[in-house]
């Protein structure tokens, strides 16, 4: 939650008050409502953002589907022109101004390297195909890149495909272990991916920097695949996965823009085939699979402090996250052995801001300079940095 110190300034009397990415302890936690169902319910979907909205395209629900739904900031529902073809598996990622969603399986060993691109108007364009057609490959973004990689197409394949902000494809270094199911995440000025299985379960990670260099940080702290990733702050979380003793994972691993490993407290619940998106300052991860299907869903601040927050409003896995405005969306999925949902759920945090109370006079610092409060009441986005210094007279948040 950062910190908020006071020292006293000697010989001036002024009391000074300094916040260091402060979040005061009544701000909200994400809050959950639900949205629009999909236009069809469905499983094993990818989601990815652009603009002002949160696209969730292909699926699986006894058939390959093409259909794509977008959210915009007002959680309305569109449905833009369909995929090039239908399929699942997939994987989404962004980059400047287009949403892609890449690969994919078709039916019976048919694996797809397709690449759908759709633009801050919705309009879809189909960019150079992946290197190597391919299913259960990660997608992440780093500067003007969106990478796929990893991969399988019967053989466990180690394949980087990169896409600029022209849409144009190059193929960076091949990770250091092929394999597949694995998950992708960013932070600063790295691209990672980790994790996966190729015949056992993997603990490896590989970063990406913005001239697409790859480099392999610490490993994961547990081997294992089907795990989530997502970001916040200065930090790429990746969560859940299946394994080896115990199958089911809560291992939480996160990795800061130095790429150095932490391991931050286990999730509430072992699962794989979870999904993970962000909003504000969390990092969400919910639903997925232990034997049974599961509604829970875990929140990571950017102190990687764990909330728990209200569950999904359907228990399921195989569902897919992406972020628009001030919400995290979490849709589709499967709840059976056939069953398939069409439902998405959003978080959103109520209290952005925060009001401070202080006295007429008192000078104050949150922005470029130091400025003098003219009332009783100063607005603060949170998480807070700055500082506060009075001579006397009492500081609280509203």
């Amino acid at each position: 939650m950062g910190e908020a110190i006071i020292t006293r300034r000697g010989g001036s009397g002024d009391v000074i008050v300094e916040f260091d990415n402060f979040i005061p302890s009544d701000i909200d936690l994400p809050k959950h409502s639900t949205s629009a169902a999909l236009s069809v319910g469905r499983g094993e979907l990818a989601g990815a953002s652009v603009g002002n909205y949160a696209l969730f395209a292909g699926g699986y629900d006894g058939s390959y589907r093409d259909t794509v739904n977008a959210y915009d900031t007002f959680l309305t529902r569109s449905t833009p022109t369909a995929l090039s073809v239908g399929k699942c598996e997939l994987a989404g990622a962004s980059v400047g101004n287009y949403a892609l969603f890449a690969g994919g399986y078709r039916s019976a060993s048919s694996y797809n390297g397709a690449v759908n691109a759709y633009n801050t108007s919705l309009t879809r364009s189909t960019p150079t195909a992946l290197s190597k057609a391919r299913n259960n490959l990660a997608g992440a973004s780093v500067g003007d890149y969106a990478l796929f990689a990893g991969g399988y197409d019967g053989s466990y394949l180690d394949a980087v495909d990169a896409y600029d902000t022209s849409l144009a494809r190059s193929t960076p270094t091949a990770l250091s272990k092929a394999r597949r199911n694995l998950a992708g995440a960013s932070a600063g000025n790295y691209a990672l991916f980790a994790g996966g299985d190729s015949s056992s379960y993997r603990d490896t990670v590989d970063a990406y920097d913005t001239s697409l260099t790859r480099s392999t940080p610490t490993a994961l702290s547990a081997a294992r695949q089907w795990l989530a990733g997502a970001s916040v702050g200065d930090y790429a979380l990746f969560a859940g996965g299946y394994g080896s003793s115990p199958t089911y994972k809560d291992t939480v691993d996160a990795y800061d823009t130095s790429l150095t490993r932490s391991t931050p407290t286990a999730l509430s619940a072992a699962r794989y085939n979870l999904a993970g998106a962000s909003v504000g300052d969390y990092a969400l991860f919910a639903g997925g699979y232990d034997g049974s299907y599961l509604n829970a869903v875990d929140a990571y601040d950017t102190s990687l402090t764990r909330s728990t927050l209200t569950a999904l409003s359907a228990a399921r896995n195989n569902l897919a996250g992406a972020s628009v405005g001030d919400y995290a969306l979490f849709a589709g999925g499967q709840s059976g052995s056939s069953s398939y949902s069409d439902a998405v759920d959003a978080y959103t945090r109520s209290v952005p801001e925060v009001r401070l109370y202080m006295p007429i006079g008192t000078k104050y610092k949150f922005g470029e300079s130091e400025e003098t409060a003219t009332t009783n009441e100063i607005t603060v986005r949170a998480p807070i940095t700055g500082y506060i210094k009075f001579k006397n007279g009492v500081i609280r948040n509203g």
